[in-house]
């Protein structure tokens, strides 16, 4: 599996191979961006997609260190409940 941020659709992406695997999306507000939406198709449920793809953009979020991060996507919230480790990451409401 192959992680990418493309910058242009604002969003993070898993690839296997040539299909698309997941996505993450998220708007960009001055320093803020926004995580709205996470889909993984059915096809790729079940194997860690989502969670392997979030992890990878708040790596690179966090390595970059220029954005805090506002979870109003489900996945996104619990996940970041899950890893208090990435607690520094996220925008205060």
């Amino acid at each position: 599996m192959e992680f990418r941020h493309n910058v242009g659709a604002s969003r993070y992406e898993a690839w296997e191979g040539d299909e698309l695997a997941g996505e993450a999306h998220y708007t960009l507000t001055g320093r803020e961006a926004t995580f709205d939406h996470t889909l993984v198709p059915t096809r790729f449920e079940g194997r860690g997609v989502a969670s392997r793809l979030v992890r990878y953009a708040m790596d690179d979020i966090r390595s970059a260190g220029e954005w805090h991060v506002r979870a109003t996507c489900w996945y996104v919230d619990g996940w970041l409940q899950r890893h208090p480790e990435y607690a520094d990451l996220t925008a205060a409401w």
